[in-house]
């Protein structure tokens, strides 16, 4: 007996199955720009305190170079900081710029304020100083290179990590 052929099953997918709803892509998106927006912050004042880092220790070293030559040519020479256009410079040499968005600050002996926005570091044939300390700052984030008056020494602290 010859009956019917069997009859090819065709299954129907579910109504809920079918895949994501628009909802949950959007959920989805929303939390990976939420994501993204953490990494970007963190990953832009991470660049930041870097850059403040990079120029103060590109500072003491330009104080320490002054001070190598009061020593190596015997007289005196000065480092000078202007607060209001961000600037330093050394010997009366070319004047260096901070980065955009950075402040620049100094302490010094009064004798060395030569006006309201310039203040300077002498350095003598002996290594001593008149001493003081350059405060950089750029946000948050602060540095203070300070000078021995003593013995001259530059030395570099992150002062914002103690506040």
């Amino acid at each position: 007996m010859r009956g019917k052929p069997p009859r090819a099953i065709v299954r129907r997918p579910r109504r809920g199955v079918r895949g994501f709803t628009l909802l949950e892509m959007l959920a989805v998106i929303l939390l990976i720009g939420i994501a993204a927006a953490a990494v970007a912050v963190s990953v832009t004042q991470g660049l930041a305190s870097a850059r403040v880092s990079a120029a103060s220790g590109e500072l003491a070293a330009a104080l320490r170079a002054v001070r190598t030559q009061a020593i190596v040519h015997g007289n005196e020479h000065t480092f000078e900081v202007n607060t209001r256009d961000n600037t330093y410079r050394a010997d009366n040499g070319p004047s260096v710029r901070l980065p955009t968005g950075m402040r620049i600050g100094i302490t010094s002996a009064k004798e060395d304020q030569v006006d309201g926005h310039t203040g300077r570091i002498r350095f003598f044939p002996d290594g001593s100083s008149t001493g003081g300390h350059i405060t950089l700052q750029r946000d948050r984030r602060q540095w203070r290179v300070n000078v021995s008056w003593l013995t001259g020494a530059v030395s570099v602290a992150d002062v914002s990590a103690k506040s």
